[in-house]
């Protein structure tokens, strides 16, 4: 499947995904959480989608139309996270979307481990994300849009091992636009962009 194609097949998720998204149906909801518990999700993203391990996101409270293109990308081999192809592999499109309305109806939280804010790095993360507009996307309060995920509250060490893959060309989204925004970061700022939207 061409990135053109699976673009469109995540449009058409979101389209999908947000009538689903004020309440899930019953049914859906448990056969999501049966999904997540016969494909093991809480091991890694914790067992109510906020996770305690390092560098692996938390997903509680996320766009839903963000997790169900994720998981077509990673279904169809198009985004390489080797962890993930087992999880992804063999899920139907109704499954995609009844996962991503799931995690989105889960609380946001901050990690349990997140750790007290440095107000230099929170100042200086501050100002470049104002710089970089990051609100313009994910909006003023980093909560996301549609395909444009939650970042406020996230995982600090994942935020910024993610913004260091976009910079260095290892990591795209369904374009370019996160690569063309963190290019020529250093790894300082990186991690004071991280730091202030972890504290979010």
């Amino acid at each position: 499947m061409t990135g053109l194609r699976v673009l469109g097949l995540g449009l058409g998720l979101g389209l999908g995904l947000a009538l689903l998204a004020p309440a899930l149906p019953a049914a859906a909801e448990s056969a999501a959480a049966a999904l997540v518990a016969e494909r093991n999700c809480g091991a890694c993203h914790g067992e109510r989608g906020v996770s305690a391990t390092p560098a692996i996101p938390s997903l509680a409270g996320q766009q839903a139309e963000f997790i169900a293109l994720q998981l077509v990308l990673f279904r169809e081999g198009l985004r390489d996270v080797p962890a993930m192809q087992a999880p992804a592999e063999g899920l139907t499109d109704q499954q995609v979307e009844e996962l991503g309305a799931y995690f989105a109806a889960l609380p946001h939280a901050p990690p349990p481990d997140r750790g007290p804010r440095d107000a230099a790095a929170y100042d200086g993360g501050a100002a470049l994300a104002e710089r970089l507009r990051c609100g313009v996307c994910h909006l003023p309060g980093l909560t996301g849009q549609n395909q444009v995920p939650h970042i406020a509250g996230q995982r600090e060490d994942f935020l910024a091992e993610t913004l260091m893959a976009y910079r260095d060309s290892k990591r795209h989204g369904s374009d370019t636009q996160m690569n063309g925004v963190v290019q020529g970061l250093t790894d300082a700022q990186i991690a004071q962009i991280a730091h202030y939207v972890a504290q979010r």
